[in-house]
Parts: C-alpha cells; sequence; structure tokens
C-alpha cells in the first residue's frame, strides 16, 4: 500500500527546513514542538527511512529528507492553487512575507509581534530563499513582500534599507593563514552574493583558495567555522559572539558593501501593506548602521 502524506506534516518539514528549526516551525505554524514531532515521526514511518539527522543541536535533512522536502514544496503549492481555484476559504486570511537568514532571531520576531498586535486574526507565512527566487515570488505575487540582498549600486529594484559592509569572517580560535597559503572557505551554495563577492577579490588579488564546506544554511555555516573548517563571508548583523569579523592582519583582500531593499507585491492587500510598513520600520530600526 503507498503512503498518503498529511498536507500539514508536510508543511511542518518544510517550515523547518526553511528556518532552520523545527522548534521555530512550531512557532510560526502555531503548534506545540511535540505535535511536530510527531508529524515528524508519522512521516518517516510512512517513508520508511528516517528524514532527518541529529546534527549539532539541530536536524539535518537526509538524502530522502531533501527529496521529500523538495515534493512538499510542489504538493503544497498545488494544494493551495486547488483550493483557490475550487474557492474555498480558510479561517483566518493569509500573508506571505519572505527574507534572508540572517534576521531570523531579531527582524522576524520584531516585525510579526509589531503586525499580530494590529492585525491579531491573520497568519503570516515565512519563506527563506535566494535573493533572486524572492524577488521572483514577489513579482508573480507569490510573496506579498520580502527584503533581499542585492549587489550594491546593481539594481534599483525595491526601496534601499541600508548598504551594509561585507566581512571575513571566522571562529574566534581560527589562525589566520599565510598570504602565500590557500585559504578554505564556507560558503552558500551557489548562487550568492557573498560567495560571489569573496571569489571576486580573492582572485583579483591572485590568493589562492580552496572552496571546504558549502550549504544552504546559515547556521551550518557557523557551525563550520566553529569547527575550525575555514573562513565565511557575511555581514556584521548578528554574529554568534564566538564568530569574529578578520581584520587587516588577515591579509584578505577588501570587500564591498552589500545592499539590502525591501520588496512589495503590486498587488498586495491593505493587511499586506501594513506587514511590508513595518517590515521596513523593524529593517531600519535593527539592521541599519547607526
Amino acid at each position: 500500500m503507498k503512503a498518503t502524506f498529511d498536507t500539514e506534516s508536510l508543511r511542518a518539514i518544510v517550515a523547518g527546513a526553511d528556518l532552520g528549526s523545527f522548534a521555530r516551525a512550531a512557532v510560526q505554524l502555531g503548534r506545540s514542538q511535540s505535535a511536530i514531532s510527531m508529524q515528524l515521526k508519522k512521516l518517516e514511518q510512512q517513508a520508511g527511512t528516517p528524514l532527518f539527522t541529529r546534527q549539532g543541536r539541530g536536524l539535518a535533512p537526509t538524502e530522502a529528507g531533501d527529496a521529500l522536502i523538495a515534493y512538499a514544496r510542489q504538493i503544497i503549492a498545488l494544494n493551495d492553487e486547488a483550493a483557490a481555484a475550487v474557492g474555498a476559504t480558510m479561517r483566518t486570511a493569509i500573508v506571505r512575507l519572505g527574507l534572508p537568514q540572517d534576521f531570523f532571531d531579531d527582524v522576524m520576531p520584531a516585525a510579526l509581534k509589531a503586525f499580530a498586535q494590529a492585525y491579531p486574526n491573520v497568519q503570516v507565512d515565512i519563506r527563506v530563499g535566494d535573493n533572486h527566487k524572492l524577488s521572483d515570488e514577489v513579482k508573480t505575487g507569490r510573496l506579498d513582500g520580502a527584503i533581499a540582498f542585492f549587489e550594491e549600486g546593481a539594481n534599483h529594484e525595491g526601496e534601499l534599507l541600508c548598504a551594509l559592509p561585507m566581512r571575513w569572517l571566522a571562529h574566534e580560535t581560527y589562525a589566520p593563514t599565510k598570504a602565500s597559503e590557500s585559504v578554505d572557505l564556507v560558503m552558500f551554495d551557489h548562487p550568492c552574493l557573498f560567495r560571489k563577492a569573496a571569489l571576486s577579490v580573492l582572485d583579483r588579488s591572485a590568493r589562492r583558495w580552496r572552496m571546504a564546506v558549502t550549504t544552504p544554511s546559515l547556521l551550518y555555516v557557523w557551525s563550520a567555522l566553529r569547527s575550525n573548517l575555514g573562513i565565511g563571508v557575511r555581514t556584521e548583523h548578528a554574529l554568534p559572539r564566538d564568530v569574529v569579523c578578520l581584520d587587516e592582519r588577515s591579509g584578505l583582500p577588501v570587500l564591498p558593501s552589500i545592499e539590502l531593499r525591501l520588496l512589495r507585491s503590486n498587488n498586495a492587500s491593505a493587511r499586506s501593506k501594513a506587514l511590508c510598513e513595518i517590515l521596513q520600520r523593524e529593517s531600519i530600526r535593527l539592521i541599519a548602521p547607526a
């Protein structure tokens, strides 16, 4: 007998993968952590194989988990499309927001708290994705609003919130390599603006490099840096306490700045516009350099 996966359980694993934490997924979905754990266990029983494996304090998808998450996204999208096509109504209105993982611990909860006070009965669907994907989803109306990174001066899309310097990052115990030695890198998967900038300045300075770790998860970047597997590139915003910026003594070339922009859907509802206004305000308050 073939397995029939529950849509709400699929939403749970997608949220957990996107947010990098099932605890955060539980908060977003309005469920208890135990309920999310039961849904994950049921999916693994149906799949007949582990979908996630313990990695540090969190869970990382297995190969089977990655495959199911990819199908889950399609199933959820088709389910919601079918519901809309037949005129099915939901209990609560939904607004959809996208943002990079960098802002899950401060901007996202601050914006959601302020929005919930003004619109207590509206559900907010949070999505994470590459910058070009967030931009495309806003343009097509799959997202009502998003904040996303853009190359400085290269794009006039959306509304500029601030420009942030990119920094070379490493664990506080990292021992810099000599200029004559190859530098090991911990980077996001391609495409990534931080990765592009890092490789560009290294190549221009004729500094040899090796890609030691690539990952789609910011949490895994921090884990790799803590293991001294290499150095990474991000902004100084919300760095873990044991991750530091490398200064000019590291011998690494200077990185450019990166822009953070607010993107809004042209067909946004009044509540979606309100969420974008709150997101803009909280982003500037919490991210923009003083």
